[in-house]
This record gives structure tokens, sequence and C-alpha cells, in this order.
């Protein structure tokens, strides 16, 4: 076996123990690697391996390895900030984007998503700790953007996504998931059909899999540290 075959082996025996102590469906919790910073000869690494989706968040060096890797079942997740003045090309070269928190964003990225291509999956960001340092609608502003979003055409909101401060204790790592989960939940109550929490990472991917996590976002425990 490869490095990666055997990171990538170790990472699936966690999520399918967790998913087995939470009784959680193995199968609906779906690995992302976390591939930025990292060169192209990796993710082929990844790929030979059986990793097929990616995540990146620096927008021109993802652009260069999706250029270079012309491979169809791969599905590039854009994980990063959006800005307005990178909309159109992130609509244009990925399949789910992780971190939407404005209505202009959306909005753009609906506008500019190539009538050729399915829509684009996204995720709405919330900043659960109120972080200056990062982004995300705060929570009493989700349900008025979620409707307003919901119809726009080109894209579909897909569910959540949040970066929680680290904890290495494990009920505290639980409870941002949990108030997600829980927000999630709500938003189901008022109709909008949402799927997917994304959530969880190298260092608290049980915690996530306890809240209902149904995508993880795994970087160092795949490609090792940066």
């Amino acid at each position: 076996m490869t490095d990666f075959s055997e990171r990538l082996q170790l990472v699936s025996d966690r999520i399918q123990a967790a998913a087995a102590k939470y009784d959680r469906d193995p199968n609906q919790i779906h690995l992302l690697a976390v591939s930025k910073t990292k060169p192209v000869n990796a993710i082929l690494a990844a790929y030979e391996a059986g990793q097929r989706h990616f995540g990146e968040n620096y927008l021109q060096d993802a652009l260069t390895k999706i250029e270079n890797i012309k491979l169809p079942d791969i599905e590039w997740h854009f994980i990063g900030r959006v800005q307005s003045n990178k909309t159109r090309q992130i609509a244009e070269n990925f399949s789910w984007v992780h971190g939407i928190d404005s209505i202009k964003h959306a909005r753009r990225l609906s506008e500019q998503r190539p009538k050729n291509l399915p829509p684009l999956n996204i995720c709405i960001q919330v900043n659960l700790s109120q972080e200056e340092s990062k982004g995300g609608v705060q929570t009493n502003e989700v349900a008025a953007m979620a409707r307003e979003i919901t119809d726009f055409p080109g894209i579909t909101l897909r569910g959540l996504m949040t970066l929680p401060a680290p904890e290495q204790d494990f009920e505290k790592q639980r409870e941002p998931f949990r108030q997600l989960r829980e927000l999630l939940e709500t938003l189901n109550d008022q109709g909008l059909g949402l799927d997917t929490l994304s959530i969880g990472m190298s260092n608290d991917l049980e915690a996530a899999i306890a809240e209902g996590a149904t995508i993880v976002r795994i970087g160092t425990a795949l490609f090792g540290a940066r």
C-alpha cells in the first residue's frame, strides 16, 4: 500500500467505527480530502487510492490543478472564503461551495453558473462561535438567507457548514456540531429539505459524526501536516 492508501484506510476505519458507535449509516458520511497546498502528484496518488472528492480553498492554485487533472469522475469542492471577484471562476469549475455567507455571493454564483453544468451545490457557513476572524452567517440570520437563495437558478442549497474553534474535549467538540444539526432540523421543519452537514476535520471527525455529519473535511490525517 502507498502512504496515502494507508492513511485513507485509517481515516475510513475511524469513520466506520464512529458510524457504528453512534448508529449512523456509514454510506451517508462522505469523505472530502482537503488537498489545498498539495501538489498534483499527491492528488493523483489519492485518486489512485480511490479518493474522488477534493477540497480546495486557494482559487488560483485549485484552477491549476483542475486544468492539469482531467479525470471525469473527480469532484472539486471550493472550501475557502468566497470573494466577489472570484465567483465566476468558482461557478465555472467546482461542483460544491462550502462557505457561502452572503446573498450577494449566492446570487452571483447563480447567475454565473454555466447553463450546460448541473446546479452548483452550496452550503451556508454559520459562524456559531461569533469569531470575527472567521466568515459565516450569524445563527439568527440563516433562515431568512436560506429562504431567499433556495429558489435561485443554477445553484442548489444543500445544507450548512461551520468551522468551530478547536477543542480537545470530546463533549466540547460536539456542542457546536449539535447546534448546527439542530439549526438544520429547524430549517427542515420549515420545509427547506436540506440534507448536508459539512462538519468535522482530522481532530474532531468522531464528534462531527456523532452529531450528524454527512461530509467530513479531512486534510492532515490524509496528506500529513502542511
